[in-house]
């Protein structure tokens, strides 16, 4: 690892930030704790909301730790596409006994008000989701102490990353679950992702700055993998997804190795971004039809989800989960840490001995 990583993490373990109440204080407390890297996720919270967790995590370890922040997004979605999908989910609200939400419940998740507060009450470590921050966002940031990390999905977006001048690149592989951080929303590209191994070894040859790997990885040996091709660090979000600490509902961690759940597909049908999920009732029915239409879809179903998972139905439930979702371990957080890292090791040390490749 970069030194700059090393001061950070004894493991070159990244807890990925996950919203919507999964990475809560105890998560990423327990993760840093054990030597690797935990996350909060402020998406989708107030920036109160967000102090009040980074208070919390503070009080629970000393170790350094990170928060993820959502970018603004553009106002580029068709109104009567987003209209259309209204009138088809209206089945959905009739099921669930609910309406359906604000569609302009708001686009830039509370962005300046939250920097603010990080850069009133610096954290070890800032990153970034669905965008690039401004250059003088980043230096700021620098300056009060913080390291930072960004999204990128292709060698492109990891140059403007770079060119901003953020300390690290998170290269995201299509096998990630929950929303791809491609800096723009292009319907005619979402079906032409990279594989993480493929995408870290590009971007490598591509930019200088630290890259972190994410992407379908829940095996200490993938981890060797991606730090083979080149990767610093590896992050891993479905893997903690299922452990004791982890904020998901409990319908949804047993999605994760449950028969009836066996592939995820990239989506729109919740948020109106390419997100990956379990397939399920919802994204079947609803998948082919929803607009690229970010947050604007995210806001009209979140009365469905809600009323989804607090009546036990994960038919109607957004379940976020990478490829290697069927190889979730339900342990506590720090154990998890601990295992992958002494997986890690075993495989550092085969690929070691055998350099050249197994013999003949």
């Amino acid at each position: 690892m970069s030194s700059a990583l090393t001061d950070l993490l004894p493991h070159p373990i990244v807890q990925a930030p996950m919203a919507g109440g999964v990475s809560v204080p105890r998560l990423a407390a327990a993760v840093s704790e054990a030597g690797g890297l935990g996350f909060l996720a402020a998406g989708y919270k107030t920036a109160d909301g967000m102090y009040q967790e980074i208070k919390q995590l503070r009080s629970l370890t000393q170790r350094p730790f990170g928060v993820n922040l959502f970018m603004p997004q553009p106002e580029y979605a068709d109104p009567a596409a987003v209209d259309v999908y209204a009138h088809q989910l209206a089945g959905e609200a009739a099921w669930y006994e609910t309406e359906l939400g604000d569609r302009d419940s708001g686009r830039d998740d509370g962005y300046d008000a939250k920097l603010a507060v990080l850069l009133d009450n610096p954290v070890p470590v800032v990153s970034f989701h669905f965008g690039v921050p401004g250059a003088d966002v980043l230096e700021s940031l620098r300056r009060a102490g913080t390291f930072t990390l960004v999204t990128a999905t292709t060698p492109d977006e990891a140059l403007a990353v770079e060119r901003a001048g953020a300390d690290a690149v998170i290269a995201q592989g299509v096998e990630a679950g929950g929303h791809q951080g491609t800096h723009r929303d292009n319907p005619e590209a979402e079906c032409a992702g990279l594989g993480v191994l493929t995408l870290v070894s590009q971007i490598r040859e591509t930019v200088g700055i630290p890259v972190v790997a994410a992407g379908g990885i829940m095996r200490g040996g993938q981890i060797a993998a991606v730090l083979a091709a080149g990767a610093d660090a590896a992050q891993l979000g479905t893997a903690f997804l299922a452990t004791h600490e982890s904020g998901a509902n409990a319908v949804h961690k047993q999605a994760l190795t449950n028969p009836l759940f066996t592939r995820t597909e990239l989506t729109r049908a919740f948020s109106g971004r390419p997100a990956r999920g379990l397939v399920n009732r919802f994204l079947r029915e609803h998948g082919p039809y929803a607009p690229a239409a970010y947050p604007e879809v995210h806001h009209l179903t979140a009365p469905l989800r809600k009323k989804a998972a607090a009546s036990g139905d994960p038919q109607g439930m957004a379940l976020w989960a990478g490829q290697g979702h069927r190889q979730a371990r339900e342990l506590p957080a720090g154990q998890l840490v601990e295992v992958l890292a002494a997986e890690l090791e075993a495989a550092s040390t085969a690929l070691s001995a055998h350099p050249k490749g197994p013999t003949r």
